[in-house]
């Protein structure tokens, strides 16, 4: 296996900046044009692809401009107009609901407290953090999504399993500053190169720091499971 660095924080700081060679232009790959677009793409987003989002919302977004045109719409109708991502029919009710409290309660405007989006339906921390940061330039912690939970786990840079808990330990490992930018570098890296079930460890630019490195290491720390 790799050899980390002697902290956690070394560790971090080293990754960050591999990665930010490796990615330079690592963003968010989400479409959108404003602040409803992209609280409407995050929330469809979870546990869906953002390219199958994006190809969802091209035709959505220029039927549904206002909140209160998901707030008039049937569920059914939504559901219909969003087929194609997954749990179309959840997230229908979500749009709907998202759209008539934006329009009775903050005047069809998208928030900007985690509080707040974290009131609307189907809006967790995750989908909330995502609005706050690219919506609002509110940077309030990290980004945890399934790419980070694996990487960060087989990196050694936590040992939990819960976002929340996950986000904990990055936000006092990684600089403020970076706090954007490391999501979308271990989204990046999650999808290019170390996958879920079969990373590329000869292509990785982690792997001599890795814990999890397969080449010469017998288990997943972000399954805790042995390699195959």
């Amino acid at each position: 296996m790799g050899d980390p660095l002697d902290s956690r924080e070394a560790q971090a700081a080293e990754i960050i900046d591999r990665l930010h060679e490796e990615y330079p232009d690592s963003t968010i790959s989400l479409q959108f044009s404003n602040r409803l677009e992209l609280l409407v793409a995050v929330v469809l987003s979870a546990q869906c692809t953002d390219e199958r989002v994006n190809e969802v919302t091209e035709d959505l977004f220029e039927n549904y401009e206002t909140a209160e045109d998901y707030a008039e719409a049937s569920e059914e109708q939504l559901a219909e107009d969003i087929y194609g991502v997954t749990f179309h029919n959840n997230k229908g009710g979500y749009l709907k609901g998202i759209g008539r409290k934006l329009a009775d309660e903050h005047d069809g405007e998208v928030p900007d407290t985690m509080s707040e989006l974290t009131d609307l339906p189907g809006v967790g921390r995750k989908t909330a953090n995502v609005v706050l940061q690219h919506g609002h330039d509110v940077v309030e912690g990290i980004v945890v999504d399934t790419h980070v939970q694996r990487l960060t786990r087989r990196l050694g840079l936590t040992e939990r399993e819960r976002p929340e808990a996950i986000e904990d330990d990055l936000t006092s490992l990684v600089p403020r500053e970076e706090w954007q930018a490391f999501t979308h570098l271990f989204i990046d890296h999650g999808r290019a190169v170390c996958t879920a079930r079969n990373p590329d460890c000869a292509d990785c630019v982690l792997e001599d720091i890795c814990p999890s490195s397969k080449l010469d290491g017998e288990t997943d720390l972000a399954s805790g499971e042995s390699w195959t």
